[in-house]
């Protein structure tokens, strides 16, 4: 399965970069990651718990950057060993630009699943990579942007709201009488 996405960050490239090589900010970032030890340059041990629809697994696995391009770009690539669960493996070539908004992070990841996690069916695995890269991306930006940023964009969904511009919800019984 292949997944491609970006998304703009409001932060110099740099700090980006930086942030993409942290395993602190990298285990905050892991949806369901408990332990993340290791370098950029040694690589990373990880250690993260994942439900895929009836499927409860603890994968313990490597990853290693490769194909780095200091500041721009790498390679970021994995297998984990989930027991009985299986395994899965992926990689990801994550790519850093700058924007007038700041830096835009795209990705372009491949991943596979072996094992009872494959019986699941392609359709269910496909949508919990696509959630999981989705939930990774948008605390990563969470994180690298920082409370600051996080405090603006909800003051501003509260005034658009405050000013009307937000639809008015209808409740079930109007929606089905008219």
């Amino acid at each position: 399965m292949e997944l491609k996405g970006s998304r703009i960050i409001k932060a110099p490239r740099a700090q980006v970069w930086a942030a993409l090589n942290d395993p602190e900010v990298l285990r905050q970032c892991i949806p369901g990651c408990q332990e993340l030890t290791g370098s950029p340059e040694e690589g990373f041990e990880a250690t993260v718990t994942q439900k895929v629809g009836p499927v409860k697994a603890t994968f313990k696995g490597a990853v290693q950057l490769s194909d780095v391009v200091e500041g721009e770009s790498y390679r970021i690539s994995g297998e984990g060993k989930g027991g009985a669960a299986g395994f899965a493996k992926g990689a990801a070539n994550v790519r850093l630009s700058d924007v007038e908004e700041g830096t835009e992070l795209t990705y372009e990841v491949e991943a596979s699943v072996g094992g009872k996690l494959a019986q699941l069916g392609s359709r269910l695995i496909d949508g919990f990579a696509k959630k999981m890269a989705d939930q990774f991306f948008t605390r990563f930006k969470e994180v690298v942007e920082g409370p600051d940023a996080q405090a603006e964009a909800e003051a501003e969904a509260a005034e658009g709201a405050a000013e009307g511009d937000a639809p008015k919800k209808k409740s079930w019984l109007s929606r089905i009488t008219g």
